[in-house]
């Protein structure tokens, strides 16, 4: 057996709930913080050592939205942050993969339009396709 082997199969408890579909809203939440978290941690970043594993995460977390919390179809990106927005209770301090207040601001009055980075890390954070927020 291999180093790297060795060492996830000691650490596979901490790992396994990372990697497994929620099955009730408790776990939902709890795969949704360790998003937030992975994110923090620099996950949202292709070349990041966690990306892969945010990835993961935020198809897990998306799946289970899709399937409880379907969202309307034809969204805009506006519509489709605003969505995000409100579902998780989140403030315009609360996004700062968009930038400062004055940047989140811009975009939700239709303002300012969201750049790829924006879109990309708006994405990975909410677990879903980039083009959710491209259009």
């Amino acid at each position: 057996m291999n180093a790297r082997l060795a060492a996830a199969i000691t650490h596979w408890a901490y790992v396994a709930p990372l990697l497994t579909p929620p099955t009730n809203e408790a776990q939902y939440q709890a795969l949704v913080e360790s998003l937030d978290a992975l994110l923090d941690a620099g996950g949202s970043d292709e070349s990041h050592a966690l990306a892969g594993l945010t990835v993961a995460v935020g198809e897990l977390v998306s799946a289970y939205e899709q399937h409880h919390y379907p969202m309307p179809a034809q969204m805009t990106a506006l519509e489709a942050l605003r969505f995000f927005m409100e579902r998780d209770g989140l403030r315009q301090k609360d996004l700062p993969e968009i930038g400062n207040q004055s940047k989140v601001s811009e975009i939700l009055n239709a303002r300012r339009s969201l750049n790829l980075r924006q879109t990309k890390a708006l994405a990975a954070r909410f677990g879903v396709p980039i083009s959710m927020f491209a259009g």
